[in-house]
């Protein structure tokens, strides 16, 4: 298998606000949220990052994306380094989360036309594929529609289709389906799953149990910032994938959970 993501001993520490340490009542005043994390994922594989709310997924991926530098470490996709080379990783990477803003006052149409420019996309390149994913994902008839007046689901198959306007090799998503109804979420994943057929390599977070076991060819579980399992779904969960990833919880906090 051709390896298509590498992350090679990672690790992010961030500094606690006064007002963090008040709300998390801590006294802390440096956090941890990646750890000497090292994985890899193939082409043409959906691989999951699986953990609870701050294990470090969303930093991971941040990191990947080069929208964050580690403090030390590297991972490199499509060959590219994050660190070396965060351009070129940019090049070859889409990246969706429930964080990215997209500019109310700007139409679909219009977003997807700058961000085709600013990744250099040509022009009849450019409007073949705002036809097919205008189209596959029902935005065509609110391509004219400002941004703030779109509805939850309809923006984030925007925000969707903007963040795979150049056709790029890896797509990650952080927590795909988050916040989503149940029909968009379907529209999400059934699209990683054409994504994956089409040779794409999809890389994502998630804390849904179900969601892994339906899209994910291998998981890595990961607690604390570190990994603490990784395989196929076979090899990680010989049977209940969630009564698996509890128990691996509860070895690394000692019987909390």
């Amino acid at each position: 298998m051709e390896e298509i993501v590498r992350a090679e001993g990672l690790k992010k520490t961030f500094t606690l606000s006064k007002k963090q340490q008040r709300i998390e009542r801590t006294g802390e005043t440096r956090r941890v949220a990646v750890d000497s994390l090292t994985f890899s994922a193939y082409r043409g594989e959906i691989y999951g990052l699986l953990g609870p709310n701050g294990a470090g997924k969303t930093t991971t991926l941040r990191i990947l994306s080069t929208l964050i530098k580690p403090d030390a470490g590297d991972a490199f996709l499509c060959g590219n380094s994050v660190v070396r080379d965060p351009g070129k990783v940019r090049d070859c990477i889409g990246f969706l989360t429930s964080d990215l803003k997209l500019e109310g006052f700007f139409t679909p149409d219009y977003l997807f036309d700058f961000f085709g420019a600013m990744h250099g996309v040509e022009k009849q390149t450019l409007a073949r594929r705002k036809r097919e994913l205008f189209s596959r994902f029902g935005i065509d008839q609110f391509a004219g529609v400002r941004v703030r007046d779109l509805s939850t689901g309809m923006l984030q198959k925007v925000s969707l289709v903007v963040s795979i306007v150049h056709d790029p090799e890896v797509v990650v998503f952080d927590e795909p389906t988050n916040g989503l109804d149940v029909i968009t979420a379907k529209v999400v994943t059934d699209f990683l799953q054409e994504l994956k057929g089409m040779g794409k390599s999809i890389l994502l977070s998630t804390h849904i149990f179900s969601l892994v076991e339906k899209l994910c060819d291998r998981v890595g579980i990961i607690i604390d910032g570190r990994l603490a399992a990784e395989g196929t779904r076979a090899e990680i969960a010989q049977g209940n994938l969630e009564e698996t990833f509890f128990r691996i919880y509860r070895e690394k906090k000692g019987g909390i959970a």
